[in-house]
């Protein structure tokens, strides 16, 4: 049986964002009784009431998932087993990793390989618009070492330096990302989800709330350079409607709409809940963001970046001073900070029946996977621990979290998505120099916006996510918005938004087949210490 005394301690490690819970206090979890709170009784299209958007860093499919379910599982490791019955996925096959045509610019050959748990850090690879379009070569995927590889500084990083740009072939399997592995043994794992556009975190940011890259304000172009071509944003300027933003910046225009203007309309609960949004000072009425956290390794990371949070791009629905909310019951509701929280008023909110119908969370930058700055290790304590805590709470009945991630960090994968946009831009490189395709059929004439990118690996975990479940529908970062506004009863975006050819997340779902087990893993290890039973 499952013990109350769970519930806060879950709040506990998680207000602390660096949560250690141990088997036996995990065997003492407890469901509160209660349908929870549905924030007005809006009426939903599925018995989803609650949606957690928890939006991490920087890893392709390949990256996190390209062996699963099979680890190879050293002596030592963290083990892991998949059930008998685990559907295969779109994966590195033997063939491929032994034979592969990926090559740097004087044609040396570099095969896909494992990354050991020991090697959890890495140094971060390029990521942007352009690059990413030639290492995929015209849809060959054989250029990696050549344009997305970024060799590792043998000061930071003595054991991978010799690896040279044969570092962006790295994957890791679940001895390392056990905690996400087990996930997707008990829940839904897309294998053919990818990035909206090409680019790195702004665009991905961008999309996952509004499916929406172009149209930024000419006004707000600020020190943009190459960042942002044809009015839409390739790279990462840092948003204009933020005092902790550096002296690139842009904004979007007060035409564009993104997920929250269109909650907001609807008097729907939501809100963006980031890690160190918190002001660290105030200095002539400015907001400072300089707040620190520590990895697992010890060392400190500025907990918040600017180019991370979405909803300061827009006038509407930005908090430029970073002002928190005027009280607990604000969350999610309009005031004075806007719908734009410190991750610390999440826990807070949901402990005190204030649960958003609409949450997106981001880590501190020590755990939200980024390399450089973070690791899966790092992450898997953020995710596990967020995980445990929600399905702690009443609401969780009605709840479904999406997992994904920004963009691929230019790790290698070897899976391309269709172009469902072309774009004939400057920056563009996917079919030829200023070319992804002939950009005629672009979305609203808006250009330098060739998508889909990079394929990134997307769970949903839910009492109605289908068990043990890999989902090849064809996804993007707009189906999250598609799946929110089809929820609601919103209306599409549109004026450019890919949200009007998006892909359903609906298959992920069994919403015919309510589960009632619970699912508590281990923060450090990543294993299941307890399956539970809802009350």
């Amino acid at each position: 049986m499952i013990g109350k005394n769970f519930r806060c301690m879950a709040a506990l490690l998680l207000a602390a964002n660096m949560a250690l819970v141990t088997p036996s206090s995990l065997l003492a979890v407890h469901n509160k009784q209660g349908k929870g709170n549905d924030h007005g009784g809006f009426t939903t299209t599925t018995p989803i009431k609650h949606v957690v958007v928890i939006f991490q860093e920087n890893v392709s499919f390949d990256h996190y998932f390209g062996t699963y379910p099979d680890a190879e599982n050293p002596k030592g490791q963290t083990p892991f087993h998949a059930k008998d019955n685990t559907p295969s996925v779109n994966g590195l096959t033997q063939g491929l990793i032994d034979h592969n045509d990926n090559h740097d610019a004087k044609n040396v050959i570099y095969p896909p390989f494992r990354l050991d748990p020991s090697q959890n850090y890495t140094c971060d690879q390029n990521h942007d618009y352009t690059p990413e379009q030639q290492a995929f070569d015209s849809g060959l995927l054989d250029a990696f070492p050549e344009f997305a590889a970024t060799p590792c500084s043998s000061t930071t990083y003595p054991d991978l330096a010799p690896l040279g740009p044969g570092i962006v072939m790295g994957y890791y399997d679940g001895n390392t990302v056990t905690g996400l592995w087990n996930y997707a043994q008990h829940f839904s794992l897309s294998d053919n989800f990818f990035g909206t556009t090409f680019g790195p975190s702004t665009p991905g940011a961008l999309n996952v709330v509004s499916g929406m890259t172009g149209n930024t304000d000419p006004a707000t172009e600020i020190n943009t350079g190459s960042d942002v071509v044809n009015h839409s944003v390739l790279n990462d300027p840092d948003p204009f409607y933020d005092d902790c933003s550096g002296s690139e910046k842009v904004g979007m225009s007060s035409s564009n709409k993104n997920i929250g203007d269109l909650l907001n309309a609807k008097g729907i609960t939501w809100g963006w809940f980031q890690g160190g949004f918190t002001p660290s000072s105030v200095v002539n009425g400015k907001a400072v963001c300089a707040t620190k956290t520590n990895r697992l390794d010890g060392t400190p990371e500025t907990a918040y970046s600017p180019h991370h949070e979405p909803f300061e791009y827009y006038a509407s629905t930005s908090n430029p001073h970073h002002i928190a909310p005027a009280s607990l019951s604000e969350i999610g509701h309009n005031g004075p900070a806007n719908h734009q929280y410190d991750l610390s008023f999440f826990q807070q909110a949901a402990l005190a029946d204030g649960l958003p119908a609409v949450s997106y969370l981001k880590a501190n930058r020590a755990q939200d996977g980024h390399p450089n700055n973070s690791s899966p290790l790092d992450e898997q304590q953020f995710l596990v621990s967020t995980l445990n805590f929600l399905q702690s709470l009443p609401e969780w009945r009605e709840t479904a979290v999406i997992i994904t991630w920004d963009d691929s960090d230019g790790w290698y994968d070897h899976a391309a998505g269709p172009i469902v946009n072309q774009s004939a831009s400057s920056a563009d490189a996917a079919t030829g120099p200023g070319a992804c395709g002939t950009g005629f059929n672009s979305l609203a004439g808006l250009q330098s916006r060739c998508g889909y990118g990079p394929r990134i690996p997307t769970l949903v975990i839910s009492p109605y996510a289908r068990r043990n479940f890999v989902d090849h529908s064809l996804t993007d970062f707009s189906s999250v918005v598609r799946f929110i506004e089809d929820n609601w009863g919103l209306p599409r975006i549109a004026n450019g938004s890919f949200d009007v050819i998006a892909g359903s997340l609906q298959d992920m779902f069994d919403f015919g087949n309510k589960r009632e087990d619970t699912v508590f893993l281990d923060p450090v290890t990543g294993q299941v210490v307890a399956i539970g039973q809802m009350h």
